[in-house]
């Protein structure tokens, strides 16, 4: 599939969908013997580093405009799919449902965190 049908298709795009194909690109590869959660930890923080990198010397009002500059935005994109895609692959091997455990922390930061009156 192409990246024009890839974007095509991203309103049907979920988490278990994103989930198989990365399970599916990873077994085509043989890599599953590395996809252990200590080893897709490692990536994952990674890969977070990578993406803290782009902004480490910006002043407040540049990483506001990062998105501006084409070079900058691909890169911030690249590295927000290498984390997102490590994170998933990390809940598939762990069996983690990845927004009902977003969703349950969040009730608790809002338990946690009363709005102010």
């Amino acid at each position: 599939m192409t990246d024009q049908e890839h974007a095509e298709d991203s309103d049907q795009l979920d988490v278990a969908k994103l989930q198989r194909r990365l399970a599916d690109f990873a077994a085509a590869r043989n890599w599953q013997p590395f996809h252990t959660p200590k080893n897709l930890a490692a990536a994952l923080s990674v890969e977070a580093s990578e993406l803290v990198e782009i902004f480490q010397w910006l002043t407040p009002e540049e990483s506001a405009r990062v998105m501006d500059d084409p070079d900058s935005a691909h890169r911030v994109t690249d590295e927000v799919a290498d984390v997102l895609a490590y994170l998933l692959q990390l809940c598939e091997v762990l069996g983690i449902d990845a927004l009902a455990a977003l969703a349950a922390k969040i009730d608790r930061n809002e338990r946690r965190f009363p709005k102010a009156e």
